[in-house]
């Protein structure tokens, strides 16, 4: 079953462009815009499953430097 998903991630002060560059290489992430409002990115994520999709936001896009915290927000339609 296909899992996709919004992640809204929260950045260091400054870092938004740095992170969102980075997040682009990570594979699952299909979209990231930098953005005005109570988060720095909007990612756009499609993963096989749910592990997968925790496997893509825990363990590669909130190791990216400069990340302070991440929402994600499943797609149920």
């Amino acid at each position: 079953m296909a899992v996709e998903a919004y992640v809204f991630i929260d950045c260091e002060h400054g870092k938004a462009r740095e992170v969102a560059e980075e997040m682009a290489k990570i594979g699952g992430v299909e979209s990231v815009k930098a953005v005005t409002g109570p988060h720095d990115i909007i990612a756009y994520v499609a993963a096989s499953s749910f592990k997968v999709l925790g496997d893509v936001v825990i363990t590669k896009i909130q190791a990216v430097e400069g990340v302070k915290r991440t929402l994600t927000n499943v797609v149920i339609e």
